[in-house]
């Protein structure tokens, strides 16, 4: 049974800060490249950062440069997300996700998802 299970999310005041955690079972974890979407009420979802399956190679939505920083530790088959000065529209549903075939870390298609957590940001 594949499992994403993201841990992490909470309530921050603007400017804090949080890291997210995924950690996958059930797959070669080092086989796929792992990203951040998130998801906000009456918004699309969109993809924050990706990680190549390395660790070497890095993506980030234009909205999150600067200050979320993505990494991997393919030992511990854990996926992280470091996220400072967190604003007010940063608050959504964090996804963790899975990829076992794009080669370019921008374009990021999932296989498989973790159930979300909860990151809010209050002003």
């Amino acid at each position: 049974q594949v499992q994403l299970v993201e841990s992490g999310g909470g309530l921050v005041q603007a400017g804090g800060s949080l890291r997210l955690s995924c950690a996958a079972s059930g797959v070669t974890f080092s086989g796929y490249m792992m990203g951040w979407f998130r998801q906000a009420p009456g918004k699309e979802r969109e993809l924050v950062s990706s990680v190549s399956r390395g660790g070497s190679n890095t993506y980030y939505g234009n909205s999150v440069k600067g200050r979320f920083t993505i990494s991997r530790d393919n030992a511990k088959n854990t996926v992280y997300l470091q996220m400072n000065s967190l604003k007010p529209e940063d608050t959504a549903v964090y996804y963790c996700a899975a990829d076992s075939r794009t080669t370019l870390v921008g374009f990021l298609r999932p296989d498989y998802w973790g159930q979300g957590t909860q990151v809010t940001v209050s002003s």
